[in-house]
C-alpha cells in the first residue's frame, strides 16, 4: 500500500535508486521523532526514509546510558541492514548519550543527532544568552545541551529542569487543555517567574522531540518575550549541510521550502504495538498512518 509518497514496508525499493542513493535513516525511542522526520521531509521532499520507533523499549530518557548505547546500536543496525546512507537520531536522550559510540562504530556513515542543531538554534535566539532547557531525566542528568551551549558561548547561563510528564502527556495525547497546563505550569513556573521576568531565561529549548505536540500548553504559562527552540528544523538544515557538496544529495535546502510537500517515500518501522504507533504518530508527523503502514520488527 502506498499513499502519497508513502512506502509501507513491504514496497520494493526501485525507486529509491541505487545503493549510493539509498534512504536516510532515522530512529527515536517511540513517535516523537516524527516530528524531525517532519521537518526532514519538508527540507528534503524527494528523499526516501526509514523511520524506526523503538516502542517495545520507550522511554529511553529513564534508562542508563549505558542501556541507551546498546539499544541506540541494534536501532541503527537494523536501518544499515536496509542500506541507508545518512543517520538521524532523533532522539536527544540517545543523542546525548549513544552519538560517540554510534560515530565510533560507523566512522563512514554520517551521523547526525538533535542536540547539536538545537542549541545551536537556542544561541542563535537568545539575546540575554540565558538559555532554559527541558527534557527528559536521561539528557538533562547527562548535561548534554549545558555542553554545546558552551561550547558555542562559555558565557551563556543554562538553567535545565527534567520534565519527564511531559512524555507521558504527549504519548496519551493530552497535547493541550488544564492537565496540560497545570503539569507545564508545575515544571516551567519556577524557572519563568512573572515576579522576576528580568533575571528569567528568555529562551526555552525543547529538548525532547515529544514535547513540541505541547508547544501549546506550554507556551501558555509562559513570558510573552520567550523564545522556543525546537530542534527539528535546525536537525534537517544539518542533514542537508552533511549530505551538500557529495553525490548522495540531491535537494539544496534552498529549494525544498517548508511548505513544499513531500513526494519521497517513507518506510516505517516499530517494535511494538503497531497500532498505537499509527495513532499516536499521527499527530506527530502531520498526516494520517494507518495500522497497516506499520512493519514490526525484533531487535
Amino acid at each position: 500500500m502506498t499513499t502519497a509518497g508513502q512506502d509501507h514496508g513491504g514496497e520494493d525499493r526501485a525507486s529509491q535508486g541505487d545503493a549510493s542513493q539509498g534512504p536516510i535513516g532515522v530512529f527515536d525511542s517511540g513517535v516523537g521523532g516524527l516530528t524531525v522526520l517532519r521537518a526532514l521531509r519538508a527540507a528534503l521532499p524527494d528523499e526516501h526514509f526509514i523511520y524506526l520507533g523503538d516502542t517495545a523499549r520507550l522511554p529511553y530518557g529513564t534508562k542508563s546510558a549505558e542501556t541507551v548505547v546498546r539499544y541506540s546500536l541494534q536501532c541503527a543496525a537494523v536501518l544499515l541492514e536496509r542500506e541507508i546512507r545518512c543517520l538521524v537520531v532523533a532522539c536527544n536522550t540517545a543523542s546525548a548519550s549513544a552519538l560517540g559510540a554510534l560515530r565510533q562504530r560507523h566512522p563512514d556513515l554520517p551521523i547526525v543527532g538533535v542536540v547539536e542543531p538545537g542549541a545551536q538554534a537556542a544561541v542563535a535566539a537568545s539575546l540575554s544568552q540565558h538559555i532554559a532547557v527541558i527534557g527528559t531525566e536521561g539528557t538533562i542528568a547527562g548535561g548534554a545541551y549545558e555542553s554545546a551551549i558552551h561550547r558555542l558561548n562559555p558565557a551563556a547561563r543554562v538553567t535545565a529542569r527534567a520534565c519527564s510528564l511531559f512524555v507521558a502527556l504527549a504519548e496519551e495525547g493530552w497535547i493541550d487543555g488544564p492537565i496540560a497546563q497545570a503539569v507545564a505550569r508545575r515544571y516551567l513556573e519556577p524557572i519563568f517567574s512573572p515576579a522576576d521576568v528580568s533575571k528569567s531565561p528568555d529562551t526555552l529549548v525543547l529538548a525532547c522531540t515529544h514535547f513540541p505536540a505541547l508547544e501549546r500548553a506550554i507556551r501558555s504559562v509562559l513570558p510573552a518575550q520567550v523564545r522556543i527552540v525546537d530542534s527539528a528544523a535546525a536537525t534537517a538544515a544539518e542533514v542537508v549541510r552533511r549530505l551538500r557538496g557529495t553525490p548522495m544529495h540531491r535537494v539544496p535546502l534552498h529549494q525544498a521550502p517548508q511548505h513544499q510537500p513531500a513526494r519521497g517515500g517513507i518506510t516505517l518501522l516499530a517494535t511494538d504495538g503497531a497500532q498505537r504507533f499509527a495513532r499516536v504518530g499521527s499527530a506527530f508527523l502531520g498526516e494520517p498512518l494507518p495500522a497497516a503502514s506499520v512493519e514490526i520488527v525484533d531487535l
